[in-house]
Order: structure tokens, then sequence, then C-alpha cells
């Protein structure tokens, strides 16, 4: 199937819709799951990766062939911390790449309404202005540390744009800050920071450890958004937008690493010592999100870091036995 021609104007979302979210049992898309079914809409689908591998170009097509999704969610990608992009640099520039041809270009030949594809601020470039506005993109270096994960994400994000333009297909981008919360993981090898701390935290109060051991210097500026937050900004989007710059999600807040470590080490109630590792790298020094764009649209966030953590510590002590860990 090839759709070609130029699609003219923009349809409405309706709650009758079929919702396709890729990647809907990870953190980013499992929090989707959860704001549309707040928000009404009921028709909504995933697949497993054993299901439906999203690499595998014909079985895409041939799911979209027999759901024909009205609107696409692109949540599903390839992640993980520091260590994991420096080790398996090519993994994650093909396999995300993989992943956004796929699904991109079948949204197009399927005449899928709308699409919104999600990058991860993390892609804008190593020494971006602070705040970071969208028009930051493609202006300087990456971070050498997550380089391949972000060639493949500015590739996808580009693409959904160069369709915009030539086609007229309503695909839209956004740009989330750091996420955390229910169904994140855990994996102390493949883990972003704040699972990271809240497992060796939780970890060393269980073992009664002395000491909790944690990377670099702890001076990096970072922000946090909880994921169920950042779920209701994409469903505010997939509503409410139609532009083609990607728009930021975030808190417009920052907290130094060393700052969150006390906030995690207060709520998870650890009495020990923090110990900073600076044989292991910082990453990024700061990545603050400029969110004037998102606040205009008329959306800000509501979890505060401090409730945020609380409730991804309470969900995490809850699901221990079956988190990734």
């Amino acid at each position: 199937m090839q759709h070609t021609e130029r699609r003219e104007g923009k349809e409405e979302m309706n709650q009758s819709d079929k919702i396709y979210v890729a990647g809907h049992r990870g953190l980013v898309g499992s929090a989707i799951m959860r704001s549309l079914d707040k928000n009404g809409y009921k028709n909504v689908i995933g697949r497993t990766h054993r299901e439906l591998d999203l690499t595998n170009q014909q079985a895409v097509r041939d799911f979209f062939e027999m759901e024909r999704p009205d609107i696409v969610v692109l949540a599903a990608a390839k992640v993980g911390g520091i260590n994991a992009n420096n080790t398996t640099p090519a993994d994650f520039a093909y396999e995300n790449m993989q992943i956004q041809c796929n699904v991109i270009k079948c949204c197009h030949d399927y005449q899928v309404k709308k699409l919104l594809f999600l990058g991860s601020t993390c892609i804008y470039p190593r020494m971006a202005p602070q705040p970071i506005p969208e028009d930051a993109l493609l202006t300087g270096p990456l971070e050498e540390t997550n380089e391949a994960y972000a060639i493949a994400k500015i590739a996808g994000l580009e693409m959904c744009k160069f369709f915009k333009r030539q086609y007229g297909d309503d695909f839209i981008s956004c740009m989330p800050t750091n996420l955390y919360g229910p169904y994140d993981n855990y994996d102390l090898s493949g883990s972003h920071v704040m699972p990271a701390m809240i497992r060796k935290f939780y970890d060393a109060k269980k073992d009664n450890a002395p000491t909790v051991e944690l990377w670099g210097t702890g001076t990096p500026l970072r922000e946090f958004l909880y994921v169920d937050d950042m779920a209701d900004a994409c469903v505010f989007l997939l509503e409410h937008y139609s532009g083609e710059q990607h728009v930021n999600i975030g808190t417009g807040e920052e907290i130094s690493i060393s700052e969150l470590a006390k906030t995690v080490q207060r709520v998870v109630g650890y009495e020990g010592e923090i110990v900073w590792n600076q044989e292991m790298p910082d990453g990024t020094p700061r990545k603050l999100t400029d969110v004037t764009k998102l606040h205009e649209l008329g959306w800000s966030h509501k979890v505060s870091l401090e409730e945020g953590v609380r409730l991804a510590y309470e969900w995490f002590c809850e699901n221990a036995g079956n988190a990734r860990l």
C-alpha cells in the first residue's frame, strides 16, 4: 500500500478512535495507556515485543494492514543509561532507526490520522543553551555517552517533520525530559539515574549496608518529570497540537544529582553514607528544558519531585518481585 498524495486539513481525535501505543508495557507507554484510559479513550491496543517485533518491516506492515489504527503513539525504543549506551552503541542506533522507519512509514501508508513520536531531551547538543529551547536541536555536538541513541532519535523526529512537510501528515513530536515512575527499569546494568538510586538505597536499607556507591561527582544538574505527568502532556498534545516543531515536556525545574540522592535517601529512609565514585562519568553537565511553548499551549506539570519519588518508591516496594531488576 502506498499513499503519495498530500493530505490537507486535520481530523479531530474522538474517543472511539483506535489508538495503538507502541511500547505499551514500558515506563512511558504504560503511563500513556493509563492517561488515555483516564481521559475516556477505551479503544487502545498494544503489542508485546514477542507479539510484534517493530524492527521487522513486514511484521509491522502486516499489523497495520490488519488493525488499521487511527492514532499511533510511538513510545517504543531501545533505551538505557550511560553504561548501556557506551557499550552497545551499534545496537542503539540500528534498533531505534529500524523501529522508527517501519512505524512512521506505515503511519503514512495506512493514513493514520495522527502520530505522536517521542524523542528525549538527551538528544539535544551537549552544551546547549540552558534552559534548552526547541530550536537548539542540531546546533552543536552531542553528548558522546549517548550519541548513537541521540542520532537515531533525531532521525525519527526529523522524519516526522519531513512527512508533515511533504505530505501534510499530522505527525507531531515531543521531547520529554528525564522520566521516572511505575514500570521503570531497575536493572542496574541499564537503568537511568532515578531508578538506579531507588534500587541502590532500597537494597542498602534491606541489607543494612553502611554505604551506597553512586556514580560521578554529584554536581550535574538534571530535571525530572513524573511519568504520569508526561503521559497527560502527551494526550494533551494529541488533542490540541499539530505544529511541525517538536514540543519540550518537562517541569522547567532542576536539581543537582547530589541533592536528588539526598531526596531519594530521605524518602527510602536509608541512614547510611553516600560514596561518590568519581572515576565514573557524569554525563552532560546540565540539562534543563525550556517549557515555555508547552505552558503557552496550556499545560504544566502537577506532581512535585518529592511526591513523585515517594510514588515511584511505593510502586517499587509493591512490585519488587516482578519489576525489571
